[in-house]
């Protein structure tokens, strides 16, 4: 039987996102095994990429007021085209819920919208308990879409969150 693989796609452009990546990975190696997951720089990849992964994390920064980071903004046209059928899901994100209170993290609602039309299965939704944001397109019936983390104000929470949202997406996807 081959190893669990799981694709963790990320952009960034002040490495924040990529910082949040690598200790994601950490921790999932921790809880399920070294070399679980691929850290996958979305920069100059094809939709293909996504393919070999049954198990997918997405991570994004939403920037100012609601725009796709650059690098997810060239990817977009080839996100739509991925079939997410049979492929399992999980979300997070960087925004800055007070300088950018109506837009908070809403790269990933954009992307969620995306993946669920395209059959996806999305695991690690988030409660918006200890949040304070005006409006959000990640946030769908009351739950955010994926965990959102703001670096910015709530740093300090950041490490907490992980810990609780990693083994809930692991959970989700059927890994422990």
């Amino acid at each position: 039987m081959s190893q669990i693989k799981i694709g963790l796609f990320f952009g960034t452009d002040t490495g924040n996102t990529e910082t949040v990546s690598n200790k994601i990975k950490e921790k999932i190696d921790g809880i399920i095994g070294a070399d679980t997951v691929d850290l996958i720089e979305i920069y100059k990849k094809e939709a293909e990429a996504f393919a070999p992964y049954q198990y997918v994390i997405v991570g994004m920064p939403t920037w100012y007021d609601g725009e796709l980071q650059g690098d997810w903004e060239t990817f977009l046209p080839k996100f739509e085209a991925v079939d997410f059928s049979n492929k399992k899901l999980a979300f997070f994100g960087l925004g800055d819920q007070y300088g950018y209170s109506f837009y908070f993290c809403d790269a990933l609602g954009i992307f969620y919208q995306i993946a669920l039309k395209n059959g996806a299965t999305v695991c690690g939704k988030w409660s918006t308990e200890g949040y304070e944001y005006d409006a959000c397109k990640a946030e769908i019936d009351g739950v955010l879409v994926g965990l959102c983390l703001d670096l910015d104000n709530q740093d300090d929470m950041t490490e907490a969150r992980l810990d609780k949202w990693i083994p809930q997406v692991l959970g989700e996807f059927g890994l422990i």
